[in-house]
């Protein structure tokens, strides 16, 4: 049987027949067999099994597989055929709300009193309808001016939290040599310390510009926008002899798909539709570190 894609059903829970009976038979109704390889897995946190398809699924049969699959509380993923485990030699990944729980910039915001505006701008831009996120991170941190710098650290301190799965991700992908980098179109403040914390080889976000201890109102430097995260992500690659098909990558906002299309990986995290709908794996049910069974 030729194989096309390479679905992986992952879920916190044995994975039960009737689940595969019914991906099978619903995928037979697309005129698509699905093949059953190596049965269950399991890593003591996620129960894993994987299935190769005789023809290529679109967009819209993905997404029947995946209601299916979540009636179940599994999350379906859809590789490429030739993918290797081993290929995969860089992980790059978004931090708000993909990494951490919080959108940074609207936390700041709310000791202004301003969270709503701000965080109305924010969902618009991660759901694709602000296209110029340059654009739309200068109007949101225009908002932060006169915030006191210590307002960071309040942020730092009392409401980021990493998302589940994030810590054993990093360990994860640092024990297999992985170059893992953080790209961000939030803050340094932020992903300096995230990098000290989890181990990150490399960290790009964008610096506010703070006066006499208070914000400004403005981003120093050019902005890390969603070309310019693809863009390190390449550059990383090539340092290390290989290309963004070698890379898996996780986002969960508009602006994080050019870095994720066309890499070896893409997997989209609690995220917006658009992105959904266009990542290799949708991860709702599943911690970030279930990223680390489609690479082993």
């Amino acid at each position: 049987m030729a194989k096309h894609q390479v679905l992986v059903a992952i879920s916190r829970e044995p994975i039960v027949e009737k689940l595969v009976f019914s991906l099978k038979d619903h995928a037979l109704k697309f005129g698509t067999s699905l093949h059953s390889v190596g049965g269950q897995t399991s890593n003591g946190s996620y129960y894993a099994e994987r299935f190769e398809s005789n023809s290529h699924l679109d967009i819209n049969q993905r997404e029947q597989l995946r209601v299916i699959a979540a009636s179940a509380n599994a999350d379906l993923c859809f590789l490429k055929p030739d993918l290797l485990p081993q290929d995969i030699r860089v992980l790059a990944m978004d931090m708000d709300s993909t990494l951490i729980n919080i959108e940074c910039i609207d936390e700041i915001a709310d000791f202004t009193g301003k969270k709503s505006a701000v965080a109305e701008i924010t969902e618009a831009t991660m759901r694709g309808e602000i296209k110029d996120f340059k654009e739309s991170l200068r109007r949101r941190v225009a908002l932060l001016e006169g915030v006191h710098a210590d307002a960071l650290e309040s942020v730092y301190r009392e409401r980021l939290r990493l998302n589940p799965g994030a810590a054993e991700l990093l360990a994860g992908a640092n024990e297999r040599g992985i170059y893992t980098l953080l790209v961000s179109g939030g803050f340094t403040f932020f992903t300096e310390k995230l990098r000290h914390q989890l181990g990150f080889k490399q960290t790009q976000a964008n610096t506010l510009e703070i006066i006499d201890g208070k914000l400004t109102g403005q981003v120093l430097g050019d902005i890390v926008d969603g070309a310019a995260k693809a863009a390190h992500l390449d550059e990383a690659c090539a340092r290390l002899g290989c290309t963004k098909a070698n890379a898996i990558t996780m986002g969960d906002g508009a602006n994080d798909l050019i870095m994720m299309n066309g890499s070896g990986i893409s997997v989209a995290y609690q995220a917006k539709p658009v992105v959904k709908e266009k990542a290799d794996a949708a991860f709702d049910r599943v911690g970030l570190d279930a990223a680390l069974l489609l690479i082993s």
